[in-house]
């Protein structure tokens, strides 16, 4: 990642959002709020993580957090 890309999970390490990422009640969470906090159209994506649960997004997120260190963003 280059020096402004931005860390998931709210800054914290890479070992600790990949073990946040695998529990899927945080990952939930913890993904609709860095969407919501992203700002724009990422608070609609939050949203819908929110309401829907978002399984397929669960699993998109956990892939990408271990091979890259962050989840989808969209927006």
């Amino acid at each position: 990642m280059g020096k402004g890309a931005k860390k998931d999970y709210f800054g914290l390490g890479r070992i600790v959002s990949i073990i946040l990422a695998i529990i899927p009640v945080t990952a939930w969470l913890l993904g609709a709020i860095t969407r919501i906090m992203d700002g724009g159209l990422g608070i609609v994506f939050g949203i819908i993580r929110l309401i829907g649960g978002g399984f397929i997004l669960w699993i998109i997120d956990l892939i990408l957090m271990i091979v890259r260190g962050s989840i989808l963003r969209i927006a």
